[in-house]
């Protein structure tokens, strides 16, 4: 079955049979596979996720996209939706917030990540995390991450594959910051050793 999203502008002769049918009752025909009762959600629902993401990300054009997204995910996903918990606009909703929210810290940490190369090259030397951060798009560093335990694989890739301050990483992750600080310095750590024992120059000793 593909999963576009019908046109909700366009009705079929079928959808009127979902017109005064309850949001719950549309979400347990969609997880049958019925493009009719998608079309009438998105008619219900679609305005209001489009309200949203706009004012969220101010993008008429990513907007549609989010659009898109929200109601391609309950056609795949339409189990994800508990009508105990809340109606399915709320639902939606916050399938769209969070998926904006998402949209804007990739922006954030693009503009961070810019910002500290352009730093970087400016500076003479670089300590640990700067040398690791210069090979970050090389494949023997990733190939190196093997050596981390989890929370200090996790810790480094948000900080330094994903451009998170620590403060972010520590909210991502549910960790206080001080334990993330520590988690990176040994991660980083064991990423010089491992790289130096494959034959890896990081240019200063350990």
């Amino acid at each position: 079955m593909s999963s576009d999203v019908p046109n909700g502008d366009v009705e079929h002769p079928m959808q009127r049979e979902f017109e005064n049918a309850s949001d719950a009752a549309l979400v347990v025909s969609i997880g049958r596979f019925s493009q009719d009762a998608l079309a009438e959600a998105y008619r219900r629902h679609a305005g209001a996720v489009f309200g949203l993401a706009k004012r969220l990300l101010s993008d008429h054009a990513r907007a549609e996209e989010i659009v898109q997204e929200v109601f391609v995910r309950l056609w795949n996903e339409p189990t994800r939706f508990d009508p105990e918990r809340g109606t399915l606009r709320s639902f939606l909703l916050a399938n769209a917030h969070g998926r904006s929210v998402d949209l804007i810290r990739s922006d954030v940490s693009r503009r961070r990540r810019e910002e500290r190369e352009a730093s970087q090259t400016a500076e003479a030397g670089y300590d640990v995390a700067h040398e690791v951060w210069d090979l970050a798009l090389a494949s023997h560093v990733r190939d190196a991450m093997h050596v981390l335990q989890d929370g200090e694989r996790a810790a480094i890739e948000l900080a330094y594959f994903g451009g998170m301050t620590y403060r972010e990483v520590a909210d991502q992750l549910g960790e206080a910051e001080g334990t993330v600080k520590s988690r990176i310095r040994s991660g980083l750590k064991k990423l010089r050793r491992e790289l130096t024992r494959t034959g890896v120059s990081m240019g200063r000793g350990a």
